[in-house]
C-alpha cells in the first residue's frame, strides 16, 4: 500500500522540477499591497516572455481574481490533477478563491487544512514547464507562509513588500529574519506607496513619508529592488482587474515596476 504523504511528495518533486525558478512574494504587515505588487510582478515577467505561473495561497483573503477580473472562475480537473486557469498564453493562475461559490464566503480552516491546501496545490496543479512560479502568501510569518517555504527546497528566493512608514517596517522586519533563520535567499524589498504621482502634471511628490524601506533594507544587508510610487492609475487598474504593467505599459509605475524585473531576472 502506498502511503499517501509519499505520494504526495513524489508528485510535489515531479511538478517543482519543471519550475525553473520559484519566488514567494510576502509582508509581515497586511495592506502593504503584496497581491498587487505578486501580480505585477508575475504578469510582467509573462509579457517579457517567460512561462509563468501565479499561486495565491491567501487562504483567508484571496485577492488575485479580483485584480486579474477572474472572479467566479471555475477550476477543471482530471480527477488527479488540477488544471490552473490561463491568463494569457504565458501566464497560469490558481488560487483558493477559485473553489468558493461566493466571493463574500468566508473559509474557516484550522492550521492543519490550510497546510494541506497549500501542499495540494503545489503538488496537484499541472503547471507544467514554467520560468517561474511567483506565490502570493498572506501577511505574517505563520502556518502558510512557513508551509510554502517549507515545499520548497529549491526555493529561488523571497521578495519582502513594504510600505516607507515605521509601523510596516517594523513588522516587515520579522518577515526578513523569518527567511534568515529559515535559511532561504532574499532577493530584496520592494518599497511600496512610496511618494505620489501628481495625476495633472505627472510629477513624483514625495507627500508621506518615504525611503523605509530602503534604509531597513541597508540596515539588514539584503538587496533593495525598488519603490513603486502611489499612483492613481494603479487603484483604476486593481479595480478594473487588469494590472497596472498591463493597463499603463508607459507609466512611470510600470517603468519602476521593469526596473525591479530586470533585478530578480539578471
Amino acid at each position: 500500500m502506498v502511503d499517501n504523504n509519499t505520494n504526495q511528495e513524489e508528485q510535489l518533486k515531479e511538478t517543482l522540477g519543471k519550475i525553473k525558478n520559484t519566488i514567494v512574494v510576502l509582508s509581515g504587515k497586511g495592506g502593504v499591497g503584496k497581491s498587487t505588487m505578486a501580480t505585477n510582478i508575475a504578469l510582467g515577467l509573462a509579457m517579457k516572455g517567460y512561462k509563468t505561473g501565479l499561486l495565491d495561497v491567501d487562504v483567508h483573503g484571496p485577492s488575485i481574481p479580483t485584480l486579474l477580473d477572474l472572479e467566479n472562475t471555475e477550476v477543471m480537473g482530471d480527477g488527479k490533477k488540477i488544471y490552473p486557469v490561463t491568463y494569457n498564453e504565458n501566464l497560469k493562475v490558481i488560487s483558493v478563491g477559485f473553489m468558493v461559490q461566493n466571493s463574500e464566503t468566508p473559509i474557516i480552516w484550522r492550521g492543519p487544512m490550510k497546510m494541506s491546501f497549500i501542499k495540494q496545490m503545489l503538488s496537484d496543479v499541472l503547471w507544467g514547464d514554467l520560468d517561474y512560479l511567483i506565490v502570493d502568501c498572506p501577511p505574517g510569518t505563520g502556518d502558510e507562509p512557513l508551509s510554502v517555504i517549507q515545499c520548497l527546497n529549491d526555493l529561488t528566493g523571497c521578495i519582502v513588500v513594504t510600505t516607507p512608514q515605521k509601523v510596516a517596517v517594523v513588522d516587515v522586519k520579522k518577515s526578513i529574519n523569518f527567511c534568515k533563520q529559515l535559511n532561504k535567499p532574499i532577493l530584496g524589498i520592494i518599497e511600496n506607496m512610496s511618494g505620489f504621482i501628481c495625476p495633472e502634471c505627472n510629477k513624483y511628490i514625495e507627500i508621506f513619508k518615504t525611503g523605509g524601506g530602503e534604509q531597513m533594507a541597508k540596515e539588514m544587508d539584503v538587496p533593495f529592488l525598488g519603490k513603486i510610487p502611489m499612483e492613481v492609475s494603479i487603484m483604476e487598474a486593481g479595480d478594473s482587474g487588469i494590472p497596472f504593467v498591463e493597463k499603463y505599459p508607459k507609466s512611470q509605475t510600470t517603468k519602476r515596476m521593469n526596473e525591479i524585473l530586470d533585478k530578480i531576472t539578471k
